[in-house]
């Protein structure tokens, strides 16, 4: 660990604060949690990561960071066969993870206190690593993102969230102002909530910063807890896309891609000018994110998935190669079986007949993952060719329905 006095003086603010204030402040349940989020799914979380749903479901799962153990029960919830770890700094947070956990049944999770720095002293390696919110709030995120690729096997996966400063300004102002405030008492978490809800309450109406607590914001800083993170937290480093990539760069990892791609999409800005967009699309792809960053100050976070080279790409641009794949629906959605659903984020979507039956025609298939028993016989999951000869959708369809995440497709020369 690396326990010179700076970084060890944030790491024992950082727990302090989670110990005055666990987060997040989910409810604990006596059953699994509602839902779903599709990063928390092994099987789509490699699907977007390589194009194809994986091999095995056994996997070594990691929750760097894991606070009270919201996305530990999920993934522990949603992927049955995993192996699941949560690690964090804070004593109360890891209490109340392994409380939730034990209530909801998520058996297969267990819990330790332990800072990313050190996280040399867990045996093995870890198929997927899940951290977010976290690596933002440490003395040296470089350190703790390196320290956590030392445990990510060849061919898995991490994904990282970290604040972005352009959509957080007035956050990062009213820090600043409740520390100010606060003087010598920094440090206080109760008295920096009170001394910033005090604020927020004495703004004028038109004020920047109230405005944007009140339309952003108020719904879930109700909850101390959450104000707290917010605008009290002793350590935060809010990033660019250039400092985001600087950090990427250095992790000795590879970028896979942005887990929510559909805000990186130019043509959501500029679509109302098609020579504007052909313009834009024809910059370096790293410029065409900047260009949305700076077009865009609503994004306030980055997430995205990194990988442990080699892994494993699936293009699904050979007919051949799609024509013998094994496909089935995510499960990632509500409202089945219906032509409207909610998708794997939660988007409404309305499904044309031909992509509606080639769905029911995927129902009841899944992959072939090791470490879990089959529900039929693996011989008798059905090939995207049988499927299209049973229903009127072509190849395209398929392609497209994989893009958006409705389908997964199983390679079958890994089969």
């Amino acid at each position: 660990m690396d326990n010179s006095t700076p970084t060890q003086t944030v790491s024992d603010a950082v727990a302090r604060l989670y110990n005055t204030y666990p987060f997040p402040p989910e409810p604990i349940l006596d059953e699994a949690p509602p839902g779903y989020n599709w990063r928390w799914y092994w099987p789509t979380v490699h699907s977007f990561c390589t194009g194809a749903a994986p091999t095995k479901g056994a996997v070594r799962v990691l929750d760097a960071g894991c606070g009270t153990g919201v996305s530990t029960e999920y993934i522990g919830h949603l992927n049955s066969e995993a192996e699941v770890l949560g690690i964090d700094l804070s004593e109360q947070a890891i209490a109340t993870a392994t409380e939730r956990c034990r209530r909801s049944g998520a058996t297969n999770a267990r819990f330790r206190q332990l800072s990313i720095y050190d996280v040399d002293q867990i045996e093995g390696e870890f198929d997927w690593i899940n951290c977010v919110g976290v690596i933002h709030h440490m003395a040296d995120p470089l350190k703790g993102l390196q320290a956590l690729a030392t445990k990510l096997a060849p061919g898995g996966f991490i994904h990282l969230f970290v604040y972005a400063a352009i959509g957080r300004w007035e956050i990062s102002l009213m820090q600043r102002a409740i520390a100010l405030v606060q003087g010598s008492q920094r440090g206080d978490y109760r008295d920096g909530v009170q001394v910033g809800r005090q604020i927020f309450a004495s703004l004028p109406e038109g004020n920047r910063l109230k405005q944007r607590e009140r339309d952003r914001w108020a719904m879930e800083n109700q909850r101390d807890e959450c104000f707290a993170d917010m605008y009290v937290h002793p350590q935060e480093i809010d990033y660019t896309l250039d400092s985001l990539f600087e950090l990427i760069d250095a992790s000795g990892l590879e970028f896979v891609g942005f887990s929510n791609p559909q805000v990186w999409q130019l043509d959501r800005l500029l679509a109302s000018d098609p020579a504007l967009l052909d313009r834009a699309r024809q910059l370096p792809e790293q410029d065409q994110y900047r260009l949305i960053e700076l077009l865009d100050p609503e994004i306030t976070h980055f997430e995205w998935f990194l990988a442990r080279p080699p892994y494993s790409r699936f293009s699904w641009e050979d007919e051949a190669l799609l024509l013998s794949a094994i496909p089935t629906r995510n499960p990632c959605m509500e409202g089945w079986p219906s032509q409207s659903i909610f998708d794997h984020n939660y988007q409404i979507v309305s499904l044309d007949q031909t992509e509606f039956e080639f769905l029911q025609a995927c129902d009841g298939q899944r992959p072939a993952l090791e470490g879990q028993p089959p529900n039929h016989s693996t011989s008798a999951q059905a090939s995207v060719a049988e499927l299209l000869s049973r229903c009127n959708a072509n190849l395209e369809t398929v392609r497209q329905m994989q893009q958006r995440q409705l389908i997964l497709l199983e390679s079958p020369a890994v089969r």
